[in-house]
């Protein structure tokens, strides 16, 4: 292994350097992924519009902030920006479009947070390849200047420069699909994760807006 890193030349080491920040990148999303799948988005949801049927929000949020992942992130911000308009005591609409405004903006945040560190792996998969046929380059350069040195065919000198071209180009494409396909994963993962935001935060405007009218509606009679 070692000796397979040497004859591949001086680029080996941004080739190493690239494995290791893709590596550490594929960790630390799987361990988020991981936690994420591990809550029931429908549940909480079910659980969460329970609790504001029983007008017991403080519980709500507690489960909320008890809850890891984007989805009861995104919920809570909705559960603190109702709790405040309760005591405006505004329109069912007004509140319906300030509740539904926090959520979506606080969307975004959640969503970034999702997918911080894709991008090294994203570049990663763009920038070993490149790097890989780099050291292609510079290995059949140094193996065509070693040969017109030696004054003929020398099969050790020539060797030695295809080997190199060889080994950074193929550690190139394995650090590549070793990132790529991670990544592709991932991020099909975070537009199902960015899907049960937007259903979660539709169903629970739906349910505040309902129960504002009601709640109108009965401070009338």
């Amino acid at each position: 292994m070692i000796e397979t890193i040497i004859n591949g030349g001086p680029l080996m080491i941004p080739l190493l350097g690239c494995s290791i920040a893709a590596l550490a990148a594929l960790i630390d999303r799987y361990m988020a992924f991981r936690a994420y799948s591990k809550v029931d988005t429908r549940s909480l949801r079910a659980e969460i519009l329970t609790l504001l049927e029983e007008n017991r929000i403080m519980e709500a949020k507690n489960l909320c902030a008890s809850t890891p992942g984007p989805v009861s992130a995104v919920l809570l911000v909705g559960l603190q920006s109702f709790e405040k308009l309760l005591s405006i005591k505004g329109s069912p609409e007004s509140l319906r479009l300030i509740v539904a405004k926090s959520m979506e903006d606080y969307s975004v945040t959640a969503l970034n947070a999702v997918e911080t560190r894709l991008n090294i792996l994203s570049t990663v998969g763009s920038a070993a390849p490149l790097i890989g046929m780099t050291g292609t380059v510079t290995g059949m350069i140094s193996s065509f200047g070693a040969l017109s040195q030696a004054g003929g065919l020398d099969a050790g000198v020539v060797g030695a420069g295809i080997a190199e071209a060889l080994i950074t180009t193929a550690t190139g494409l394995i650090i590549a699909l070793a990132a790529v396909i991670p990544y592709n994963m991932f991020m099909a993962r975070a537009e199902r994760i960015g899907l049960e935001i937007e259903e979660a935060a539709a169903e629970m405007v739906d349910f505040i807006s309902m129960r504002a009218e009601r709640d109108a509606q009965n401070s009338e009679k």
